[in-house]
Parts: C-alpha cells; structure tokens; sequence
C-alpha cells in the first residue's frame, strides 16, 4: 500500500479522538510542506545569488541541514494514519475477520515498540547536543533544536500507533468488518476506482473554473 486509503469514522470516542489527533497530524504535516517550500526559495536566492552578485547564501548547507528534520519527519504520523507507508498487502488481503485485525494488532504492536526504542535512543542524542551546546560547521547554529524534531515527530507516531492498537483490539473483540479510525485494505480494483474519480473529480472542477473565467 502506497498511497491513502478509506477510513471510517462514526460517534464513538475512538473516532473522535482520532478526528481530533489528524488535525494536528495534518498541521505539521503542512508545516513541512511550507519548510519544502522556503528550502526551495532558499536554494534559489543562493543559486542566483552566487551567479549573479558572488554573493551565496551564509552559512547555506547549515540551514538544508537543520531544516531537513522537519519536512522529513512532521508527516510521519500523518503517512501512518493515511495508510501512505509502504508496505505488502499481497498476504493480508487474503485473510479474514478477525484474523485480519489480529495480523494487524501484531504489526502494529511491533512498529510501536521499535518506535518507542528510536524515540528513547533519538532524546539522548538531543540532550546530549544540548547539554554539549553542539553547532554547525559553517554559521555556528545549535544542533538540537533539530534533533528535537525526531523524538517529538517519533513521539506523535508512538501516539497514532496506540489509537490503532485500540482500534484494532476493538474490532477484534466485535469482529468488526470495517473498523474506524484504522486505513482499511482495497482491492487493486477499488483503488484503481477511487483514483479515478479523484481524477475526474479534478478534471472537472478544472473545466468549471475555465468557463467561469471565460463567462466573466
């Protein structure tokens, strides 16, 4: 699975809560959106700034390098949520209810306890740049506050990991055919189906603002 898929959502606490964690998933998810951006203005006034006035941008790879984290690691939680890992649905898919969601249970439980060893592992190299008052080669900027970003993003994933964990443990006690709150699993023939309505759906939203501006 490559990409986002359907997830369902009702009344419940678990559902709400989820919808409530996305928004703040989705928040920093923009964030390194807009880091992407300013990198790539940042690229630019350096290229054009050394071709045109021998002037690059000070201090230029110091900056990429702190600003990396961010876009690297702000969606992480987001990816998870949205089902946009990379991962092989070829064996899942041929299971079913409940043994599906224990097979998910067990894979998530998995990622959380290696992500719970990351986050520990990443806080001790933070603290240690700050306690070091480690910086960078060229501008002198401090380090940690980059470092920071990985517990802090690993710790949102550790967060969206147990909502699933609850998700999958609720569906395998009800033996719930679609669960919330969890990416549920598509044929090739549903995704297939639901990209290209997405498609259409811009197609046409596309026509409708270019005759809106011929009628005007």
């Amino acid at each position: 699975m490559a990409g986002a898929s359907t997830i369902n959502t009702d009344q419940s606490l678990l559902s709400r809560s989820d919808q409530l964690f996305f928004r703040l998933e989705s928040f920093l998810t923009l964030v390194g959106g807009i880091t992407i951006l300013m990198l790539v203005l940042l690229a630019v006034c350096n290229i054009l700034g050394r071709w045109l006035f021998n002037l690059p941008v000070m201090g230029y790879i110091d900056w990429v390098e702190q600003f990396m984290a961010i876009f690297a690691f702000a969606g992480i939680a987001y990816c998870q949520r949205e089902g946009g890992h990379i991962r092989m649905d070829i064996f899942l898919a041929q299971l079913k209810v409940p043994r599906i969601w224990i097979a998910e249970f067990a894979s998530v439980l998995f990622m959380l306890f290696i992500t719970l060893v990351i986050i520990y592992g990443s806080f001790l190299h933070f603290l240690r740049a700050f306690q070091n008052g480690d910086s960078s080669m060229d501008v002198g900027l401090p380090i940690w506050p980059a470092k920071l970003m990985i517990p802090f993003a690993l710790s949102l994933l550790a967060i969206r990991l147990m909502l699933q964990l609850w998700a999958y443990g609720r569906a395998i006690r009800y033996s719930l055919e679609a669960p919330v709150a969890v990416p549920l699993i598509e044929d090739a023939a549903t995704q297939a189906a639901r990209e290209a309505e997405s498609v259409q759906s811009s197609v046409a939203n596309s026509q409708d603002t270019a005759q809106e501006k011929n009628d005007a």
